[in-house]
C-alpha cells in the first residue's frame, strides 16, 4: 500500500469511524452520557499515563545509575507518549487504544514485536555472542612490570 493511501485512510479514514461510532453510541445512551464518556476516558487516561510515566522515569534513572542504557524503559516512554495522546482525542477506537498501551505486559510485547519486524537487531560481536551488559568483561593481553629487573 503506498504512503498516501495510508495516510489518507489514518487522517480521513479513522477520524470517519470514530465519528460514525460517537454517534451511535450517542444514539443507544445519550449525547450527554457519551460526552461525559469521552471526557471521563481522558482524565482518567491522563492519570494513568502520568502515573505510569512517573514509574517508567524511575526505572530510566535507575538503570542509568547502574551503567546500563535504558533503552526500553526510553521506547516504553514513546509508547506512554502515544497512549496519552490517543486517550486525548475523542474517540472510542483510540481511547481503546490508549487503555491497551497502558497495560506494561502487553507495551512491552507490543514494542518487542515492533522492534522485531522493524528494527535490524543483531546479536553483540564477539565469540560469546550476546553479552548481558553488567557481566564482568575478560580482556586478553600481554603486560610485564616495570619496576622488576630480574
Amino acid at each position: 500500500m503506498s504512503p498516501g493511501i495510508l495516510l489518507l485512510l489514518l487522517f480521513v479514514g479513522a477520524p470517519l469511524v470514530e465519528l460514525y461510532l460517537l454517534i451511535e453510541v450517542g444514539a443507544r445512551i445519550g449525547a450527554f452520557s457519551t460526552i461525559a464518556l469521552t471526557v471521563f476516558t481522558a482524565v482518567l487516561g491522563g492519570l494513568l499515563v502520568r502515573l505510569q510515566g512517573l514509574k517508567v522515569l524511575f526505572r530510566v534513572q535507575e538503570v542509568t545509575a547502574q551503567g546500563g542504557i535504558p533503552a526500553m524503559e526510553m521506547l516504553e516512554g514513546a509508547a506512554l507518549l502515544l497512549a496519552g495522546l490517543s486517550l486525548l482525542l475523542p474517540g472510542l477506537i483510540t481511547d481503546t487504544i490508549g487503555f491497551l498501551l497502558l497495560i506494561p505486559p502487553l507495551r512491552r510485547a507490543l514494542i518487542i514485536a515492533f522492534l522485531r519486524r522493524y528494527a535490524n537487531l543483531r546479536p553483540a560481536p564477539g565469540p560469546e555472542g550476546a553479552r548481558h551488559p553488567h557481566a564482568p568483561r575478560t580482556l586478553e593481553g600481554d603486560w610485564r612490570r616495570e619496576d622488576d629487573d630480574r
